[in-house]
């Protein structure tokens, strides 16, 4: 077996819109192709005897131990490592069960899809499935543990934390989208200028001051005591002689702790005597350089959660122990304590498995015990001095049992330190009492508090601590989300995209949007490049200035990785023409509508489609979608059209030269085609289409037809406004047009607008593209053969693992197909291929630069006709 690719879709895709994370490997079986599992001699005892629990898998056979039966049976290598990868996962603690298992065109290639839980880890699996797969096939030995913890490694360390996680959880829960910024913890939720970010349990709310103090243990026990709320007595120490000074102050027994620390780390717990001071503060110096030392306060360890300045949770926080039983050592019962399957690795249970270091070996050695000492029966040995659950730690819900005088203290202290999200740490004897009353003392506030021990206590009823937060930072009525209009199709996508965005920077909105030539916020480029993929989508989505995003979506971005966003208010299909295919296992018409169809099956339940009505692909798709569907189309009488205003459906039309919305019935005109430069006074009917389209989609969002109207008008088409896009340059005896067509579709669509053009001679300049197929090359020749007198064949860029020559024998041979009289000649740069072109116009020229990279061919033609305005003749 050979593994040709492996990418991981992290959206909607063409395998599934509501499953965005998926690993989809590309698999040649090579020989195994003919080698079915009930073929393979003891495959079927071997892998139910390395991966027993296979049997849970229900399979197409839909019973308890389906997929056994298909070994049995028989089936192909790819739907086993398509269970393997689920299932390895599963073990690993990431329940996931989706796949699916497709052949390709090619025979014994397959692709294999599966879900993931975290990227890094579903990368890993398609590998080790293989890896096992071949193992099993073989008949050697495999370490399947040792696949299962390099998993856990992996997802705990690119997973986000648990705290972090939950807030996440009911964001998605809450139907608010989310986007994590790098591989932190740093996450964004919602979108442009209505998110809100957090990393951890520290808000975009949360102020830097606050942070500051509550990092500054000193400062925090001052301006707690200075508002009479009770704390250890205790100094800052930098060396023994202060901490001599300050146990003379308070007495024994004492807490030693870093001054910058956190998560119990560098704590010594209940010194008593002098050697152990010196040993604690040393110990603590390698957390910070200055030490707080503080009167230790017997009693139980509790965290009060408050967010919002109300108090959500509190717990009592228990450190790792075990309980003797007269008859075990101390390191069985730690080893029978992990078997809680509770208990796992870092955060993937609700508690951690306990680990022996430096401060439980201090605790026992205090004690005079040793991990082989048997202890009496009841009695309690803990093993950390502090009560993280990251260190194996318990966690017991007391919320119920706060007393209203602890309440108010708690809540008081948030407005206190300024915190919008808090964690409060007390020592006392219980919470039910006012500390006034029995004594306890707050010993520390926490600025990013962990939210897992209220999540899932060990005891009590778990709190979703979660949903303060999203409250707090997505009120009732507050958006989250920005306006979305997404274009696909395979020609007009991109001047579609820029006359919505014309359209919506009308109407007062901050645009942001994405084109094959660069990623731009109103109007301003800031990404060069073709940016229809997800990262493009993603940046827009990213940025806080943008109120509306208008995203051009092409198929590569859809193929590779899915769409960049969840949903969209509006989808726009252009149309559905013959163009890249035989490219990532897109070979026809059907399969291309299926990517395209990823778009508009992605709107929301109440948005709209908006499909070509003339294009039978787009009306097929139509036929499935659970959005409203509106259609466009030059021809007022198609049948679809017809049909589709019969029953009351509202579609875009071109009739008696104006641009014309129908709604069942009735029609209302929005502009004439003539008074809209875009259209080059009704010529270039393929543009008509993109207008219509546009024009559609902004007033089915609600854009009043007099603002559309005036956008239409004010759209200029030209290399700044629309470049490679009809960009027609006037020079004093000729003209030259710069046109983005690339395949036979926009080929015919320059050829209907070139019959309208009076010139005594007619030049063009093609070129191919070398991932297309050999009879889309051709036929593009084909066509230029008929609306050109002259060709210019020029091959540069874009050869995609064809050589030059190859490529312009296939335009040699299309034109030569034509039987046309048309002469041509190659001039393979393109920047020579223009200049020669330019030599060659005479009075009344026309010449047409087609090709699928523009940049280079505007360039040297606006430098020709600068030259000539400047100089009152071409240089």
């Amino acid at each position: 077996m050979k593994i040709l690719k492996i990418q991981a879709l992290r959206g909607p895709n063409i395998w599934s819109i509501t499953r965005k994370k998926l690993i989809q490997m590309r698999l040649d079986l090579e020989d195994l192709e003919e080698k079915p599992t009930n073929k393979i001699d003891g495959f079927r005892e071997r892998i139910e005897k390395l991966i027993p629990t296979l049997i849970e898998h229900r399979c197409s056979e839909g019973c308890h131990g389906g997929f056994f039966q298909r070994i049995d049976r028989g089936t192909w290598m790819g739907h086993v490592i398509e269970h393997i990868a689920l299932e390895i996962q599963t073990l690993a603690g990431m329940d996931v069960g989706f796949g699916r298992t497709r052949e390709t065109k090619t025979s014994g290639v397959y692709n294999v899809v599966f879900n993931y839980l975290e990227e890094k880890v579903g990368l890993y699996a398609a590998e080790a499935s293989v890896r096992i797969a071949e193992a099993l096939i073989s008949g050697e030995e495999y370490d399947l543990q040792r696949d299962i913890q390099k998993m856990k490694e992996i997802r705990e360390d690119v997973r986000l934390g648990p705290s972090t996680g939950s807030i996440v959880d009911e964001a998605v829960a809450r139907n608010i989208p989310w986007i994590r910024m790098g591989t932190n913890s740093l996450i964004q939720l919602g979108y442009g200028i209505n998110q809100m970010r957090f990393q951890a349990t520290i808000t975009c709310k949360t102020s830097n001051i606050a942070v500051d103090i509550a990092c500054n243990k000193e400062q925090t026990k001052k301006l707690l005591d200075a508002a009479s709320i009770p704390v250890a007595k205790g100094s800052i120490c930098v060396d023994e002689e202060d901490l001599e000074d300050t146990i003379k102050s308070i007495g024994y027994p004492i807490v030693i702790k870093p001054l910058d620390g956190n998560h119990g780390k560098g704590a010594s717990i209940n010194v008593t005597n002098w050697e152990d001071a010196v040993a604690g503060l040393e110990y603590a110096k390698k957390y910070s350089r200055r030490v707080i030392v503080e009167r230790f306060i017997t009693g139980y360890d509790f965290r009060v959660l408050v967010i919002d300045n109300k108090v959500i949770a509190a717990a009592q926080r228990v450190p790792a122990h075990i309980v003797g039983n007269g008859k075990d050592t101390i390191q069985f019962l730690i080893d029978e304590t992990n078997k809680d399957p509770r208990r796992g690795y870092g955060h993937e249970n609700v508690l951690t498995e306990i680990t022996v270091d430096r401060d439980t070996m201090e605790l026992l050695e205090k004690k005079n015990y040793t991990l082989e000492t048997i202890t009496a029966e009841g009695e309690v040995v803990y093993l950390k001095s502090t009560a993280n659950l990251s260190t194996g730690g318990t966690s017991i819900d007391v919320t119920d049992l706060m007393h209203p005088e602890n309440v108010f203290m708690a809540e008081r202290i948030s407005r206190v330190i300024g915190l919008d999200i808090c964690g409060i740490d007390i020592m006392a004897a219980n919470l039910t009492e006012s500390l006034k009353e029995n004594g306890g003392v707050i010993l520390e506030v926490n600025a990013a508090p962990g939210f897992r021990m209220h999540l899932a206590p060990s005891e009590g009823l778990p709190r979703n601590v979660a949903a303060p937060v999203i409250d707090m930072l997505y009120p009732p009525g507050k958006p989250s989300r920005i306006p979305i209009i997404a274009i696909t199709g395979t020609n007009g996508k991109t001047t579609t995209t820029r006359l919505i965005s014309h359209i919506v920077k009308n109407n007062g909105y901050r645009v942001g949007f994405t084109t094959s030539d660069g990623i731009y916020i109103q109007n301003h480029m800031m990404e060069k490049g073709d940016t229809t993929g997800p990262n493009s989508a993603e940046y827009i989505l990213k940025d806080p200035n943008v109120e509306f995003a208008v995203l051009e979506t092409a198929r590569g971005g859809i193929l590779r990785s899915g769409l960049g966003f969840s949903r969209c208010d509006i989808g726009i299909i252009t149309n559905i023409q013959e163009d890249h295919l035989g490219i990532s296992d897109i070979h026809d018409l059907k399969d291309l509508s299926r990517v395209k169809s990823v778009v508009v099956e992605s709107i929301k339940k109440d948005g709209w489609a908006v499909l070509n009505g003339e294009d039978e692909n787009c009306l097929e798709i139509a036929k499935n979608l659970r959005c409203n569907v509106a259609l466009f189309s030059l021809d007022e009488n198609c049948l679809a059209i017809a049909e589709h205003c019969k029953n009351g459906g509202i579609a875009a039309i071109y009739e008696n030269g104006f641009i014309t919305i129908k709604k069942g019935d009735w029609k209302f005109r929005v502009e004439r085609a003539t008074h809209i430069p875009l259209t080059m006074n009704g010529k270039a009917r393929f543009m008509i289409y993109n207008v219509l389209a546009a024009t559609l989609a902004s007033y089915l969002y609600g854009f009043k037809t007099e603002d559309i109207k005036l956008s239409l008008a004010t759209f200029l088409p030209s290399a700044a406004q629309t470049p490679g896009r009809m960009n027609i340059f006037e020079f004093s005896k000729f003209k030259v047009l710069i046109d983005f067509a690339h395949n036979p579709n926009g080929y015919r669509g320059i050829e209907e607008f070139l019959k309208s053009v009076e010139a005594t001679r007619k030049i063009g300049i093609i070129s191919g593209v070398g991932d297309r197929r050999d009879e889309d090359i051709k036929e593009c020749a084909r066509i230029a053969a008929r609306m050109f007198d002259h060709i210019i064949i020029r091959q540069e860029k874009h050869l995609r693992g064809r050589t030059e020559q190859e490529i312009v024998n296939l335009i040699v041979e299309g034109i030569q197909e034509s039987n046309s009289s048309v002469s041509f000649e190659v001039v393979t740069l393109e920047v020579e291929a223009i200049k020669h072109a330019i030599s060659l116009a005479q009075e009344g020229t026309f010449i047409t630069a087609l090709s699928d990279f523009i940049d280079n061919a505007i360039d040297v033609v606006q430098s020709y006709l600068d030259s000539e305005i400047e100089n009152g003749v071409i240089a």
